[in-house]
């Protein structure tokens, strides 16, 4: 365990994570035109409780992807911000 979380805690953030990450593909696959604040940032809340479970629940190949996950999300956001700021 790296950081004190109880595990229940840890376990419900994960499921809360995965459960985020289906919505935006589904979000994604069903949306004829998505908004890509809610992709993005969805898919960045559900890395961020991965990261929590994982962070209890040590698993470093899933810790890593789940970094890269985040970072493509935050990618996502600020692209889009940039988007509607050139919009406006």
């Amino acid at each position: 365990m790296i950081i004190a979380i109880p595990p229940l805690a840890a376990n419900l953030a994960g499921f809360a994570g995965m459960g985020c990450i289906i919505f935006a593909y589904a979000y994604l696959t069903q949306a004829k035109a998505p908004n890509p604040f809610i992709q993005h940032g969805t898919n960045l809340a559900g890395a961020v409780l991965l990261t929590i479970s994982l962070l209890v629940n040590l698993n470093p190949a899933s810790l890593v992807l789940e970094g890269f996950w985040a970072a493509i999300a935050i990618w996502g956001l600020v692209k889009a911000a940039r988007a509607k700021g050139r919009r406006q």
